[in-house]
Protein backbone atom coordinates (compact mmCIF):
# COMPACT_ATOMS: atom_id res chain seq x y z
CA UNK A 1 0.00 0.00 0.00
CA UNK A 2 3.23 2.24 1.19
CA UNK A 3 2.63 5.64 2.87
CA UNK A 4 0.02 7.38 1.06
CA UNK A 5 -2.78 5.84 2.88
CA UNK A 6 -1.99 6.46 6.50
CA UNK A 7 -0.56 10.20 5.10
CA UNK A 8 -3.75 11.33 4.13
CA UNK A 9 -5.51 9.66 7.14
CA UNK A 10 -3.55 11.71 9.77
CA UNK A 11 -4.22 14.86 7.45
CA UNK A 12 -7.82 14.45 7.23
CA UNK A 13 -7.97 13.32 11.10
CA UNK A 14 -6.12 16.57 12.30
CA UNK A 15 -7.58 18.86 9.95
CA UNK A 16 -10.77 17.55 12.09
CA UNK A 17 -9.13 18.30 15.27
CA UNK A 18 -9.91 14.33 15.78
CA UNK A 19 -7.74 11.84 18.19
CA UNK A 20 -6.73 8.22 16.95
CA UNK A 21 -9.16 7.65 19.46
CA UNK A 22 -12.41 9.44 18.21
CA UNK A 23 -11.25 8.55 14.91
CA UNK A 24 -11.69 5.01 15.75
CA UNK A 25 -15.04 5.02 17.37
CA UNK A 26 -16.58 2.43 18.83
CA UNK A 27 -15.32 -0.23 16.42
CA UNK A 28 -11.58 0.30 16.13
CA UNK A 29 -9.17 1.59 18.63
CA UNK A 30 -6.88 4.13 18.76
CA UNK A 31 -3.68 1.53 18.44
CA UNK A 32 -5.45 0.57 15.07
CA UNK A 33 -5.50 3.66 13.88
CA UNK A 34 -1.74 4.61 14.78
CA UNK A 35 -1.25 0.95 12.60
CA UNK A 36 -2.97 2.85 9.49
CA UNK A 37 -1.65 5.87 9.82
CA UNK A 38 1.75 4.09 10.02
CA UNK A 39 1.16 2.02 6.74
CA UNK A 40 1.13 -1.07 9.22
CA UNK A 41 -2.64 -2.38 8.31
CA UNK A 42 -4.22 -2.05 4.76
CA UNK A 43 -7.69 -0.70 5.07
CA UNK A 44 -10.66 -2.93 4.78
CA UNK A 45 -14.01 -2.27 3.51
CA UNK A 46 -15.45 -2.29 6.89
CA UNK A 47 -13.04 0.18 7.84
CA UNK A 48 -12.58 2.11 4.92
CA UNK A 49 -16.80 3.30 5.28
CA UNK A 50 -15.68 3.65 9.12
CA UNK A 51 -13.64 5.78 8.62
CA UNK A 52 -15.87 7.60 6.05
CA UNK A 53 -18.76 8.27 8.59
CA UNK A 54 -16.56 9.43 11.10
CA UNK A 55 -14.69 12.23 8.56
CA UNK A 56 -18.08 12.39 7.14
CA UNK A 57 -16.55 11.79 3.37
CA UNK A 58 -17.69 9.23 1.10
CA UNK A 59 -16.35 5.58 1.29
CA UNK A 60 -15.15 6.07 -2.39
CA UNK A 61 -13.65 9.22 -1.83
CA UNK A 62 -11.40 6.93 1.28
CA UNK A 63 -11.18 4.48 -0.62
CA UNK A 64 -9.14 6.01 -3.36
CA UNK A 65 -6.85 6.82 -0.88
CA UNK A 66 -5.44 3.34 -1.31
CA UNK A 67 -3.82 3.91 -4.53
CA UNK A 68 0.13 5.20 -4.86
CA UNK A 69 0.46 8.30 -4.40
CA UNK A 70 1.90 10.88 -7.33
CA UNK A 71 4.45 13.64 -6.52
CA UNK A 72 1.71 15.98 -6.49
CA UNK A 73 -0.37 13.96 -3.89
CA UNK A 74 2.58 13.43 -1.55
CA UNK A 75 3.68 17.42 -2.01
CA UNK A 76 0.31 18.42 -1.18
CA UNK A 77 0.25 15.61 2.18
CA UNK A 78 3.55 17.09 3.87
CA UNK A 79 2.42 20.47 2.86
CA UNK A 80 -0.76 19.75 4.89
CA UNK A 81 0.67 17.75 7.60
CA UNK A 82 3.72 20.63 8.35
CA UNK A 83 0.76 23.24 8.32
CA UNK A 84 -0.88 21.20 11.04
CA UNK A 85 2.30 21.19 13.22
CA UNK A 86 2.57 24.40 13.15
CA UNK A 87 -0.58 25.47 13.58
CA UNK A 88 -0.31 22.83 17.19
CA UNK A 89 2.52 24.67 17.82
CA UNK A 90 1.17 28.38 17.29
CA UNK A 91 2.77 29.41 14.50
CA UNK A 92 0.16 30.77 12.89
CA UNK A 93 1.89 32.33 9.94
CA UNK A 94 3.64 29.14 9.37
CA UNK A 95 0.62 27.20 9.30
CA UNK A 96 -1.54 29.35 6.75
CA UNK A 97 1.86 29.79 4.74
CA UNK A 98 1.89 25.95 4.54
CA UNK A 99 -1.55 25.59 4.22
CA UNK A 100 -1.96 27.62 1.36
CA UNK A 101 0.88 25.63 -0.25
CA UNK A 102 -0.81 22.79 -0.04
CA UNK A 103 -4.22 24.39 -0.88
CA UNK A 104 -2.78 25.10 -4.20
CA UNK A 105 -0.98 21.80 -5.19
CA UNK A 106 -4.24 19.90 -4.17
CA UNK A 107 -6.27 22.58 -6.26
CA UNK A 108 -3.88 21.60 -9.14
CA UNK A 109 -4.28 17.96 -8.60
CA UNK A 110 -7.91 18.28 -8.70
CA UNK A 111 -8.32 17.20 -4.98
CA UNK A 112 -11.06 19.35 -3.77
CA UNK A 113 -11.40 17.71 -0.50
CA UNK A 114 -7.84 18.53 0.47
CA UNK A 115 -8.34 22.17 -1.18
CA UNK A 116 -10.98 22.88 1.27
CA UNK A 117 -9.32 21.54 4.72
CA UNK A 118 -6.27 23.76 3.92
CA UNK A 119 -7.78 26.67 2.90
CA UNK A 120 -9.85 26.55 5.76
CA UNK A 121 -7.01 25.93 7.76
CA UNK A 122 -5.11 29.00 6.46
CA UNK A 123 -8.07 31.51 7.02
CA UNK A 124 -8.33 30.52 10.75
CA UNK A 125 -4.62 30.63 11.14
CA UNK A 126 -4.58 34.42 9.33
CA UNK A 127 -7.27 35.33 11.67
CA UNK A 128 -5.54 34.09 14.76
CA UNK A 129 -2.12 36.08 12.85
CA UNK A 130 -4.17 38.88 12.81
CA UNK A 131 -4.53 39.69 9.10
CA UNK A 132 -8.34 39.62 9.31
CA UNK A 133 -8.74 41.32 5.48
CA UNK A 134 -6.57 38.19 3.92
CA UNK A 135 -8.91 36.09 5.68
CA UNK A 136 -11.95 37.61 4.60
CA UNK A 137 -10.62 37.33 1.22
CA UNK A 138 -10.00 33.70 1.19
CA UNK A 139 -13.11 32.66 3.27
CA UNK A 140 -15.28 34.30 0.48
CA UNK A 141 -13.87 31.68 -2.25
CA UNK A 142 -14.52 29.25 0.19
CA UNK A 143 -18.43 30.14 0.81
CA UNK A 144 -18.65 30.50 -2.97
CA UNK A 145 -17.09 26.97 -3.76
CA UNK A 146 -19.59 24.06 -4.86
CA UNK A 147 -18.36 21.90 -2.00
CA UNK A 148 -19.71 24.53 0.40
CA UNK A 149 -22.76 25.39 -0.91
CA UNK A 150 -23.75 21.35 -1.75
CA UNK A 151 -22.85 20.73 2.41
CA UNK A 152 -24.23 21.91 5.54
CA UNK A 153 -21.64 20.73 7.91
CA UNK A 154 -18.53 22.87 5.38
CA UNK A 155 -21.57 25.88 4.95
CA UNK A 156 -21.81 26.03 8.44
CA UNK A 157 -18.09 26.12 9.57
CA UNK A 158 -17.46 28.37 6.54
CA UNK A 159 -20.29 31.02 7.89
CA UNK A 160 -18.94 31.21 11.52
CA UNK A 161 -15.63 32.18 10.51
CA UNK A 162 -16.50 34.36 8.66
CA UNK A 163 -18.83 35.96 11.25
CA UNK A 164 -15.83 36.00 13.85
CA UNK A 165 -13.56 37.63 10.68
CA UNK A 166 -16.23 40.30 10.25
CA UNK A 167 -16.21 40.79 14.11
CA UNK A 168 -12.53 41.26 14.16
CA UNK A 169 -12.91 43.75 11.78
CA UNK A 170 -15.38 45.41 13.92
CA UNK A 171 -17.94 44.88 10.64
CA UNK A 172 -20.68 44.17 13.40
CA UNK A 173 -23.63 43.50 10.61
CA UNK A 174 -22.00 41.63 8.47
CA UNK A 175 -20.81 39.68 11.52
CA UNK A 176 -24.31 39.29 12.62
CA UNK A 177 -25.69 38.15 9.35
CA UNK A 178 -23.15 35.03 8.83
CA UNK A 179 -23.55 34.42 12.56
CA UNK A 180 -27.13 34.12 11.62
CA UNK A 181 -26.94 32.24 8.43
CA UNK A 182 -24.34 29.64 10.79
CA UNK A 183 -26.53 29.39 13.52
CA UNK A 184 -29.64 28.88 10.91
CA UNK A 185 -27.90 25.97 9.56
CA UNK A 186 -28.12 23.91 12.71
CA UNK A 187 -26.23 21.57 14.97
CA UNK A 188 -26.41 18.54 12.88
CA UNK A 189 -25.59 15.08 13.39
CA UNK A 190 -21.80 14.89 14.27
CA UNK A 191 -20.12 16.35 17.26
CA UNK A 192 -17.99 18.20 14.68
CA UNK A 193 -20.77 19.87 13.30
CA UNK A 194 -22.46 20.58 16.80
CA UNK A 195 -19.47 21.70 18.34
CA UNK A 196 -19.40 24.64 15.13
CA UNK A 197 -22.84 25.19 15.79
CA UNK A 198 -21.88 26.49 19.27
CA UNK A 199 -19.07 28.33 18.38
CA UNK A 200 -21.30 30.40 15.58
CA UNK A 201 -23.57 30.30 18.51
CA UNK A 202 -20.95 32.24 20.61
CA UNK A 203 -19.85 34.29 17.63
CA UNK A 204 -23.65 35.68 17.35
CA UNK A 205 -23.57 36.72 20.66
CA UNK A 206 -20.67 38.45 20.52
CA UNK A 207 -21.69 40.53 17.38
CA UNK A 208 -25.36 41.08 18.71
CA UNK A 209 -23.80 42.00 22.41
CA UNK A 210 -21.04 44.19 20.45
CA UNK A 211 -23.92 46.11 18.18
CA UNK A 212 -26.15 47.21 21.56
CA UNK A 213 -28.53 44.00 20.88
CA UNK A 214 -28.40 42.80 24.36
CA UNK A 215 -31.79 41.13 24.03
CA UNK A 216 -31.21 39.10 21.21
CA UNK A 217 -27.93 38.13 22.54
CA UNK A 218 -29.10 36.71 25.53
CA UNK A 219 -32.26 34.91 23.64
CA UNK A 220 -29.69 33.10 22.24
CA UNK A 221 -27.74 32.86 25.03
CA UNK A 222 -30.39 31.17 26.35
CA UNK A 223 -30.04 28.53 23.72
CA UNK A 224 -26.04 28.17 24.44
CA UNK A 225 -27.10 27.45 28.08
CA UNK A 226 -29.24 24.58 27.01
CA UNK A 227 -26.38 22.76 25.34
CA UNK A 228 -24.82 21.86 28.57
CA UNK A 229 -25.66 18.55 29.66
CA UNK A 230 -23.39 16.53 32.32
CA UNK A 231 -21.60 15.32 29.31
CA UNK A 232 -20.40 18.32 27.48
CA UNK A 233 -16.38 18.53 28.09
CA UNK A 234 -15.36 20.52 30.39
CA UNK A 235 -13.32 22.92 27.86
CA UNK A 236 -16.26 23.61 25.71
CA UNK A 237 -18.79 23.82 29.27
CA UNK A 238 -16.37 26.45 30.20
CA UNK A 239 -16.44 28.51 27.24
CA UNK A 240 -20.40 28.49 27.40
CA UNK A 241 -20.41 29.70 30.98
CA UNK A 242 -17.89 32.60 29.85
CA UNK A 243 -20.30 33.87 26.92
CA UNK A 244 -23.53 33.98 29.80
CA UNK A 245 -21.05 35.55 32.17
CA UNK A 246 -20.34 38.00 29.55
CA UNK A 247 -23.23 38.83 28.32
CA UNK A 248 -24.63 39.26 32.06
CA UNK A 249 -22.54 41.49 32.92
CA UNK A 250 -23.29 43.80 30.14
CA UNK A 251 -27.08 43.37 31.04
CA UNK A 252 -25.54 44.57 34.64
CA UNK A 253 -27.21 40.91 36.23
CA UNK A 254 -23.73 41.33 37.95
CA UNK A 255 -24.47 38.31 40.17
CA UNK A 256 -25.49 35.94 37.68
CA UNK A 257 -22.02 37.41 35.56
CA UNK A 258 -19.70 36.18 38.56
CA UNK A 259 -21.45 32.85 39.05
CA UNK A 260 -21.01 31.72 35.38
CA UNK A 261 -17.50 33.01 35.11
CA UNK A 262 -17.05 31.38 38.89
CA UNK A 263 -18.14 28.19 36.39
CA UNK A 264 -16.00 29.15 33.75
CA UNK A 265 -12.80 29.41 35.64
CA UNK A 266 -13.03 26.40 37.21
CA UNK A 267 -13.57 24.36 33.87
CA UNK A 268 -11.16 26.42 31.81
CA UNK A 269 -7.62 25.07 31.85
CA UNK A 270 -4.38 26.62 30.65
CA UNK A 271 -3.18 23.43 30.28
CA UNK A 272 -6.03 22.33 27.64
CA UNK A 273 -5.83 25.39 25.47
CA UNK A 274 -3.92 28.58 26.91
CA UNK A 275 -4.86 30.96 24.08
CA UNK A 276 -8.20 30.55 24.90
CA UNK A 277 -7.52 30.90 28.49
CA UNK A 278 -5.85 34.82 27.90
CA UNK A 279 -8.91 35.59 25.83
CA UNK A 280 -11.18 34.30 28.73
CA UNK A 281 -9.07 36.39 31.19
CA UNK A 282 -9.19 39.20 28.96
CA UNK A 283 -12.91 39.36 28.38
CA UNK A 284 -13.51 38.37 31.85
CA UNK A 285 -11.39 41.35 32.82
CA UNK A 286 -12.89 43.67 29.82
CA UNK A 287 -16.67 43.02 31.30
CA UNK A 288 -15.48 43.07 35.33
CA UNK A 289 -14.49 46.38 34.53
CA UNK A 290 -17.39 48.21 32.11
CA UNK A 291 -19.87 47.00 35.28
CA UNK A 292 -17.60 49.00 37.28
CA UNK A 293 -16.32 45.84 39.76
CA UNK A 294 -13.03 46.49 40.80
CA UNK A 295 -11.90 44.28 43.06
CA UNK A 296 -8.73 41.42 43.68
CA UNK A 297 -10.24 39.43 41.27
CA UNK A 298 -10.49 41.33 38.73
CA UNK A 299 -6.90 42.36 38.80
CA UNK A 300 -6.13 39.04 38.87
CA UNK A 301 -8.06 38.42 35.42
CA UNK A 302 -5.84 41.05 34.37
CA UNK A 303 -2.68 39.79 35.23
CA UNK A 304 -3.80 36.44 34.06
CA UNK A 305 -4.36 38.30 30.58
CA UNK A 306 -1.00 39.85 30.59
CA UNK A 307 1.07 36.40 31.29
CA UNK A 308 -0.86 34.10 28.80
CA UNK A 309 -0.48 36.70 26.07
CA UNK A 310 3.00 37.11 26.44
CA UNK A 311 2.99 33.14 26.41
CA UNK A 312 0.98 32.78 23.31
CA UNK A 313 2.19 35.18 21.30
CA UNK A 314 -0.52 38.29 20.94
CA UNK A 315 -1.19 40.31 18.00
CA UNK A 316 -0.41 44.16 17.69
CA UNK A 317 -4.45 44.00 18.73
CA UNK A 318 -4.88 41.91 20.73
CA UNK A 319 -1.18 43.52 22.88
CA UNK A 320 -3.46 47.18 22.43
CA UNK A 321 -6.53 45.47 24.01
CA UNK A 322 -4.77 44.22 27.35
CA UNK A 323 -3.09 47.42 27.64
CA UNK A 324 -6.73 48.78 27.58
CA UNK A 325 -7.67 46.81 30.67
CA UNK A 326 -4.78 48.27 32.29
CA UNK A 327 -5.65 51.71 31.57
CA UNK A 328 -9.29 51.12 32.71
CA UNK A 329 -8.20 49.53 36.07
CA UNK A 330 -6.23 52.80 36.43
CA UNK A 331 -8.62 55.01 35.41
CA UNK A 332 -11.67 53.19 37.98
CA UNK A 333 -8.60 53.61 40.83
CA UNK A 334 -8.53 57.28 40.10
CA UNK A 335 -4.97 56.63 38.99
CA UNK A 336 -5.49 59.16 35.84
CA UNK A 337 -1.64 59.84 34.81
CA UNK A 338 -1.28 56.34 34.43
CA UNK A 339 -4.39 55.55 32.65
CA UNK A 340 -3.72 58.77 30.19
CA UNK A 341 0.22 57.95 29.83
CA UNK A 342 -1.70 53.98 28.25
CA UNK A 343 -4.39 55.51 26.64
CA UNK A 344 -2.69 58.26 24.66
CA UNK A 345 -0.25 55.79 23.66
CA UNK A 346 -3.26 53.35 22.61
CA UNK A 347 -4.71 56.08 20.75
CA UNK A 348 -1.07 56.38 18.45
CA UNK A 349 -1.52 53.15 17.00
CA UNK A 350 -5.70 52.94 17.07
CA UNK A 351 -5.77 51.75 13.27
CA UNK A 352 -4.38 48.24 14.73
CA UNK A 353 -7.79 48.05 16.51
CA UNK A 354 -11.42 47.15 14.86
CA UNK A 355 -13.56 50.44 14.61
CA UNK A 356 -15.63 49.50 17.92
CA UNK A 357 -12.93 48.89 19.74
CA UNK A 358 -11.29 52.09 18.95
CA UNK A 359 -14.06 53.70 20.18
CA UNK A 360 -14.21 52.03 23.67
CA UNK A 361 -10.35 53.56 23.74
CA UNK A 362 -11.64 56.74 22.32
CA UNK A 363 -14.20 56.94 24.68
CA UNK A 364 -12.55 55.96 28.21
CA UNK A 365 -9.77 58.35 26.74
CA UNK A 366 -12.49 61.10 26.99
CA UNK A 367 -13.65 59.78 30.32
CA UNK A 368 -10.07 60.23 31.60
CA UNK A 369 -9.11 63.66 30.07
CA UNK A 370 -12.51 65.11 31.66
CA UNK A 371 -11.52 63.72 34.96
CA UNK A 372 -8.14 65.48 34.92
CA UNK A 373 -10.08 69.17 33.29
CA UNK A 374 -8.53 68.42 30.27
CA UNK A 375 -12.03 69.35 28.71
CA UNK A 376 -11.00 70.53 25.20
CA UNK A 377 -9.00 67.34 24.64
CA UNK A 378 -12.09 65.13 26.12
CA UNK A 379 -14.26 67.06 23.16
CA UNK A 380 -12.31 65.61 20.40
CA UNK A 381 -11.55 61.97 22.18
CA UNK A 382 -15.93 61.79 22.27
CA UNK A 383 -15.94 62.92 19.01
CA UNK A 384 -13.07 60.38 17.73
CA UNK A 385 -15.29 57.74 19.73
CA UNK A 386 -18.70 58.49 18.50
CA UNK A 387 -17.59 58.66 14.76
CA UNK A 388 -15.73 54.98 15.26
CA UNK A 389 -18.98 53.44 16.87
CA UNK A 390 -20.86 54.65 13.77
CA UNK A 391 -18.25 53.46 11.31
CA UNK A 392 -18.65 49.87 13.20
CA UNK A 393 -22.44 49.92 13.65
CA UNK A 394 -22.60 49.98 17.22
CA UNK A 395 -25.18 52.59 17.39
CA UNK A 396 -25.89 52.70 20.82
CA UNK A 397 -22.32 53.21 22.07
CA UNK A 398 -22.41 56.11 19.35
CA UNK A 399 -25.60 57.69 21.29
CA UNK A 400 -23.51 56.99 24.50
CA UNK A 401 -20.43 58.95 22.79
CA UNK A 402 -22.61 61.41 21.92
CA UNK A 403 -24.43 62.01 25.54
CA UNK A 404 -20.90 62.44 26.76
CA UNK A 405 -19.62 65.11 24.32
CA UNK A 406 -23.12 66.80 24.38
CA UNK A 407 -23.11 67.33 28.26
CA UNK A 408 -19.57 67.95 28.23
CA UNK A 409 -20.48 71.14 25.77
CA UNK A 410 -23.75 72.05 27.64
CA UNK A 411 -21.09 72.69 30.76
CA UNK A 412 -19.04 75.48 29.10
CA UNK A 413 -16.66 73.22 28.23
Amino acid sequence: MGSSFGDRLKQERLARHLTQAELGGDLYSASYISLLENAHREPTVDIIQQLARQLQLTPSSVADWVGSATAEDSGALRLSLCAQQSWDTRDYLGAATNAKAAAALAQANKDQVTWWNMTFLATNSLLRHGDNCEAIAVLQTLLDHPLTLESDALSLRAHQVMAAAMLAQGCLQESIEHGILAVSIGSGDSAEEFGSYLMALQTLIGSLTEAGRLDEAWIHTMALADAVTDSTPAQMAGEIHWVIGNVAFIRQDIRTGLEHHAKASRLLSPASDLSRWAQFNKATAWVRLMAGVVEPATLQAIERSELAHSVVGATPAETLEVSMLRARWHYLNNELPKALTLLETIEEQKDQLAPHIAGDSALLLGNALQAADRNAEALTAYSNAQARYTQAGALDRAAAAQNFLAQLELSGA
